[in-house]
């Protein structure tokens, strides 16, 4: 019966362990509220996406959270999680591969969740004991695939995007949205420019996956670890990319994949300078991981917050 008790003694529970800040206990008490929504083809999507890369034991982080987050996020785990997600009003998830299969869980259990994927040809992932492909994404309920980031950033660095198109015509022909993931604002600014058919685009607001020869070449120096640095100066260089284009983006990795997490206040602060800089129509996906609090309930209280300008 725990996961049955009502909404004071949830956010008494959490506000003693000092685990929300008062600004998101405050929006609990309107939990059930819609979120600000943005319009996505004919979809209207919560400005606030869960995000699952907690889901599948990918921090980001370290070797040591990737295995916490595995042994933790059961499928059970993670439908409960997107269920929670569901009561405070984020209509939409994404995810890749074989945890789709997960949307036709919820679809059963009642609850009817927009699911996003970001995926790629020849991708070598499961979906119900086979290989996954964007028939199999149709399958499941998604409304709109968008093409791998780190595919997508690596066809750009070694000149073959035009192999990306190929793949998203493909998506089109699907009757699903298109998309485009990308780390890098050049990725973005070289698909508006070729004027290829998308619906919206997936950016990361940092560069993480910079080659140690990019970053000395950058800083003058190559910082510990090579591979997963965040600097602070690259979430502005993808504000201003999301700004010049009028397709809707959903920014990703606000939080710099956890280090921006230590504090309420860094969290909130993360939030509130993302939708200030982002467009009016443009949505942020987050990991949610609620094994110590109830994240999906103060990441929405933020969205609420701060996201509610009219699109």
């Amino acid at each position: 019966m725990a996961d049955h008790f009502d909404m004071r003694n949830r956010r008494d529970f959490l506000k003693s362990g000092g685990l929300l800040s008062a600004a998101a206990v405050a929006a609990s008490a309107s939990a059930v509220q819609e979120l600000p929504q943005l319009r996505l083809g004919k979809y209207s999507i919560s400005r606030l996406v869960c995000g699952s890369n907690m889901f599948g034991g990918g921090s980001h982080s370290s070797i040591f959270l990737d295995k916490r987050l595995k042994d933790y996020y059961t499928p059970e785990r993670i439908l409960k999680t997107l269920r929670r997600c569901d009561e405070l009003g984020l209509n939409t998830w994404q995810t890749s591969g074989g945890m789709v299969a997960l949307n036709m869980k919820l679809a059963e259990q009642g609850i009817k969740m927009n699911c996003m994927v970001i995926a790629a040809a020849g991708e070598t992932g499961a979906y119900g004991g086979q290989p996954v492909g964007i028939d199999s994404y149709v399958k499941a309920g998604c409304i709109g695939i968008a093409h791998h980031g780190e595919h997508s950033d690596r066809l750009f660095k070694t000149g073959k995007i035009a192999e990306m198109n190929e793949y998203l015509k493909r998506v089109r022909d699907a009757g699903l949205l298109v998309g485009v993931s990308t780390h890098m604002p050049a990725v973005v600014d070289i698909v508006e420019s070729k004027g290829w058919d998308v619906d919206y685009y997936m950016t990361c607001v940092y560069e993480r996956h910079r080659s140690a020869d990019e970053l000395k070449k950058l800083l003058g120096y190559v910082p510990l670890p090579v591979g997963e640095v965040y600097l602070r100066e690259d979430p502005e260089r993808m504000f201003r990319m999301i700004r010049q284009t009028k397709r809707p983006c959903f920014a990703f990795k606000i939080l710099a994949a956890g280090r921006l997490s230590n504090t309420p206040e860094s969290v909130e602060t993360a939030f509130r300078d993302t939708f200030a800089a982002i467009k009016p129509g443009d949505g942020v996906i987050v990991g949610m991981y609620d094994e110590y609090s109830d994240q999906p309930l103060a990441n929405a209280g933020y969205a609420r917050k701060y996201g509610a300008r009219p699109a």
